[in-house]
């Protein structure tokens, strides 16, 4: 596959395989292993190459899905989607199956897969990011608003292909007028700092009582920054009063700890693996195999053809 220019597509990859798995139909496969999270994840892997002919590509990997500086700064965070005693994740037996061969398929097609131990995919997506918007596009292909953070149009850009309404064929692009115009804030900071007030009920982050999203981007639009709201406070301005002054004070102990359990990182250590869209199949054989036992053939040929690699 030739590309047209440089750009990197990044995939939250749980965020596409669950979503693969609620919404494509499964069906017997040879092996008898559920497979409709692989071939959904395989189907949307093709039509996001063939839409942005991307020059590099990495599907982005939960090593830890809760991390432990996360949970230390705000104990509720995810915890209701803790599974059992050992903290792993809530996952139908079904699906937990088709992680390995997601994994698999992968690494027989030849797209980087990027995980950092102690680190969420939001976070590799992050570091990804912030290392090569300088020199070129950055696509992030996510259904988790959390990642709005990450929009930047000064560089790249950096914009998040949103799959939660349309899914893969019809995302929301967002950008920062996107960002202007749903929630009347400037930029991805502001929207970090405008989700630490409102909170994160699918995160288990509480925000600061009776601070709604419209009423969070007024206060981080008028004053600038969480930051600049917060000196705002300790100096008395007379624009924050009443209930809301209240809420917002106490809600200090949370308003220490939240920014940076909210903030994706930037920094996460990665291997140094070949970021580039393969230019020829990694791994036939393993492909063969997995085509065979379980049924793939027609979702790696999607793949494998937009690549130009059949």
């Amino acid at each position: 596959m030739t590309s047209m220019t440089k750009r990197l597509l990044l995939l939250d990859s749980a965020s596409l395989y669950f979503r693969a798995f609620y919404g494509v139909p499964e069906r017997s496969s040879p092996s008898g292993v559920p497979t409709n999270a692989v071939r959904g994840f395989l189907d949307m892997l093709a039509l996001l190459i063939e839409r942005s002919r991307p020059s590099h590509v990495v599907a982005c990997w939960d090593n830890d899905w809760r991390p432990s500086f996360r949970v230390e700064a705000i104990p509720s965070y995810k915890s209701h989607r803790v599974a059992d005693a050992t903290g792993a994740e809530e996952v139908p037996e079904a699906l937990e199956a088709q992680v390995p061969l997601i994994i698999e398929a992968l690494a027989g097609i030849g797209v980087a897969r990027l995980g950092s131990d102690g680190f969420e995919a939001d976070d590799v997506i992050g570091t990804l990011a912030t290392r090569h918007k300088d020199t070129m596009p950055v696509d992030v292909v996510t259904g988790d608003r959390d990642l709005f953070q990450l929009v930047d149009d000064s560089t790249g850009p950096v914009r998040v292909v949103y799959t939660a309404k349309g899914g893969v064929r019809a995302p929301d692009l967002v950008d920062e007028a996107y960002l202007r115009e749903k929630y009347g804030i400037d930029g991805g900071s502001a929207y970090a700092d405008m989700a630490v007030l409102r909170g994160d009920t699918s995160d288990g982050l509480p925000g600061v009582t009776g601070i709604g999203e419209k009423t969070a981007a007024k206060l981080i639009t008028t004053y600038g920054s969480l930051q600049g709201l917060r000196e705002a406070i300790e100096a008395g301005d007379p624009g924050i009063k009443g209930a809301q002054r209240s809420r917002l004070e106490g809600a200090a102990a949370y308003l220490d700890v939240a920014p940076a359990v909210v903030a994706v990182a930037k920094d996460a250590p990665l291997d140094d693996v070949d970021l580039a869209v393969p230019d020829r199949v990694a791994d036939p054989e393993l492909i063969g195999r997995l085509a065979t036992e379980h049924g793939l053939a027609s979702s790696f040929g999607r793949v494998l053809g937009v690549l130009g690699l059949l």
